[in-house]
């Protein structure tokens, strides 16, 4: 039940310390998984402290343990391990503090961390969070390279000498983190967070050098991988070595095998840079100079011909001896055909005079006509004394039937 109190009818505080211990105490047992924080062993002491720290939210929890539960711990407790710790809530009531009560500490198995690592690769996966489709390209040549590493890390210098060997006017916004530890997650997701806001960084390198797979634990945590998925800014992975496979890799925009590798991809080399410009410029020049050979040598090709030599002699001299040939075939052609037309006249004309009735009358005949000028074909058509007309050859002349 709820505690009724008012202003005017407040409760004592030892009151409230004692209800929340109460509230606390009736959690019961619980198991809790965290990383060991801090590590306190109090020379002759029989309990001994610990911070037990989420890996991922910035929460912490005090642990006491029998020393006899601590030492039966194996391997022995450390410092940035991962362990199980079964134990029961308790409320210290004098300074209102909240801490654990452990009667078994368990470390987590590097099976254990291996299976649970293939559980979120799965649902990644399933995310879509691996696919190729959604990694972006990385910028030919950055303005500004942004670097998440550990301080003054060899990874750290690995990156900046290689890639100002290739191209020493390249800039970098160097964030130094943890990069292993409770921290580190944390840490290098504020490092990313404040990279991407910043306009001048076209590209994010993430560099670790190499270490054990406890160590590289952090870039594999589910809110360093979503919070890379979500940068507006193409992000380098190059934690460890080759063999390394943090999820981080599988995430990234890019994956590179070590942080050497990052500093070749990112930015590109100067001196191979120059002389592909200048191979370029080779291949330029050659294929200008082609063409234009073989543009002059066309131009010498149609000088050389004669129309264009001499237009004179190329072009009038054949057109002129083209056009007499013409007019002398077109004036034979002519009299040709007048010479036909000619003799088919005369033939036309032999006919004609052939069957006209003057050539009859020439050879002798006559043609008798009555008066009327009907023609006499018979004694019957001119009855005695009917005058008739004879045609004669020379002219005509006047008879009389008798």
């Amino acid at each position: 039940m709820a505690l009724e109190t008012t202003a005017e009818a407040p409760v004592p505080v030892r009151t409230a310390a004692r209800l929340i211990g109460e509230w606390v105490s009736r959690l019961g047992r619980v198991w809790v998984e965290g990383q060991v924080a801090q590590l306190s062993r109090r020379p002759g002491a029989g309990t001994v402290f610990l911070t037990l720290r989420d890996p991922v939210a910035d929460v912490s929890l005090t642990v006491t343990a029998p020393r006899g539960v601590v030492d039966a711990c194996v391997p022995p407790l450390a410092e940035g391990a991962r362990v199980v710790v079964h134990g029961k809530p308790d409320f210290y009531l004098g300074r209102g503090t909240l801490s654990l009560a452990a009667t078994e500490i368990r470390a987590v198995g590097l099976g254990d961390l291996l299976a649970r690592l293939e559980r979120l690769k799965a649902v990644l996966a399933a995310e879509g969070l691996f696919e190729a489709s959604r990694k972006r390209p990385l910028p030919f040549l950055p303005g500004t390279v942004g670097l998440v590493c550990g301080r003054g890390s060899a990874a750290e210098r690995d990156v900046l000498e290689n890639a100002r060997a290739r191209w020493p006017a390249v800039a970098f916004r160097v964030e130094n983190v943890a990069v292993q530890g409770v921290y580190a997650v944390t840490e290098v997701v504020d490092a990313l967070a404040r990279l991407d806001r910043d306009p001048a960084v076209d590209v994010i390198v993430v560099a670790r050098g190499g270490g054990s797979v406890e160590d590289l634990l952090p870039f594999s945590d589910e809110t360093l991988l979503r919070a890379v998925a979500a940068c507006r800014t193409p992000v380098v992975s190059a934690i460890g070595h080759e063999p390394d496979v943090p999820l981080l890799d599988l995430v990234a925009d890019v994956r590179a095998s070590t942080p050497t590798d990052a500093a070749r991809r990112v930015v590109p080399d100067v001196r191979e840079e120059v002389g592909r410009l200048g191979q370029a410029r080779d291949r330029l020049r050659r294929a200008v100079t082609a063409h234009v050979d073989r543009e002059v040598a066309r131009v010498e090709a149609l000088r050389s011909r004669p129309v264009l030599a001499d237009p004179v002699v190329g072009l009038v001299e054949p057109r002129t001896l083209e056009i007499t040939r013409l007019l002398a075939s077109a004036r034979r052609t002519l009299d040709h055909r007048l010479e036909r037309a000619g003799d088919d006249l005369e033939h036309t004309l032999a006919r004609v005079r052939g069957l006209s009735p003057a050539a009859t009358l020439a050879r002798g005949y006559a043609v008798v006509q009555r008066g009327d000028g009907a023609v006499v074909r018979g004694p019957g058509d001119a009855p005695t004394g009917e005058p008739l007309r004879i045609r004669l050859d020379g002219g005509e002349l006047g008879a009389v039937v008798t």
